[in-house]
């Protein structure tokens, strides 16, 4: 008799669209060539939109939610993995077309697959996930791009957020002067513990304005697209660099090419879905050192059970998540 366990499953179908805690068995995974004992999933704004009656995200049904998870090997037909290794796996599929974190057991292909970094537990490892990862993917692209701790401030946008809060933690923590912007007043001291110096309404940052204005940013980290990204490319310094990894504020852009060929400003797609073996491996080496954020799990993450996913999808969407929220399996 296949080992019963229990999992968040989202369904539809003529009867209607049901979301909850369930009873799966391992001959009810997908196939994969690694099977994995869950410990912990974190959740994510794209887990907040699978969770929608109409989800945009969703390619089939039944589904496990959750495109995050950490946890132990238990069985694999890929030599690349051992039972009792300790791995993680972010993005991909999970989720969105393959059975994903909000689940006691997992079955992927090793190519998902990551070994847990040295540096990091499994549940700090879920403090970071996608967003985590996404902030630090975004941070290291604007290295490349030339940035470095003395340039003048980076301003972080949706900075109460997963990317947002865990971005404003790594840059500080690497010498920067963090500037973040939220529209939730009561956050502050929160940002400030987090690391930043200085904290702009959210009005400010996604108000109309002039082509190109005064030069304010050395940089900027932007989960939110938008007015805000139409806000930090007129604002940011000749030669600076936006890394845009996100559309809470909406994915149409309305800017011009002024930024671009009278400052040389640089537009910065980040992409944690799909992103390269060799990169997200170097990245995932630096979360668990120099950008790995100081009292990762108390700072910026708490924790619930698989029962209250569908109370923190719901309000992750409505923008009234503050920080990382761990799903403990």
């Amino acid at each position: 008799m296949s080992k019963s366990f229990n999992a968040f499953v989202i369904n539809k179908s003529d009867a209607g669209f049901s979301a909850g805690v369930q009873e799966l068995t391992l001959d009810d995974l997908p196939a994969g060539d690694v099977t994995v004992r869950v410990q912990y999933s974190s959740v994510n704004y794209k887990d907040g939109l699978a969770c929608l009656p109409e989800s945009p995200v969703v390619g089939s049904y039944p589904m496990v939610p959750g495109i995050d998870l950490a946890g132990t090997v238990v069985e694999s037909s890929d030599p690349r993995f051992t039972p009792g290794q300790e791995v993680v796996a972010i993005g991909r599929e999970l989720g969105i077309s393959h059975f994903g974190g909000f689940a006691e057991y997992a079955r992927l292909t090793g190519d998902w697959l990551e070994p847990l970094p040295s540096g990091l537990t499994l549940k700090e490892a879920m403090a970071l996930g996608t967003a985590g990862f996404t902030a630090a993917l975004s941070i290291q692209r604007l290295e490349e791009n030339g940035l470095k701790p003395g340039d003048g401030r980076v301003l972080v946008t949706g900075a109460t957020g997963g990317v947002g809060s865990t971005a404003v933690n790594m840059l500080a923590g690497l010498g920067y002067e963090v500037s973040a912007s939220t529209g939730k007043t009561e956050e502050h001291d929160f940002l400030r513990g987090l690391g930043a110096t200085e904290i702009l309404g959210r009005d400010e940052v996604s108000a109309q304005g002039a082509p190109v204005e005064a030069e304010r940013w050395a940089a900027g980290v932007d989960p939110v697209g938008g007015d805000t990204l139409a806000y930090l490319l007129r604002t940011t310094r000749y030669r600076g660099s936006v890394a845009n990894c996100g559309l809470t504020g909406g994915p149409m852009l309305s800017t011009t090419v002024l930024p671009f060929i009278l400052r040389g400003v640089n537009l910065l797609g980040i992409d944690s879905v799909m992103c390269p073996a060799d990169v997200r491996a170097a990245v995932w080496l630096r979360l668990g050192t120099d950008l790995k954020p100081k009292n990762l799990a108390e700072s910026i993450s708490h924790e619930i059970g698989l029962d209250e996913v569908p109370a923190v999808t719901g309000a992750i969407l409505a923008g009234s998540v503050k920080g990382r929220t761990i799903v403990r399996l």
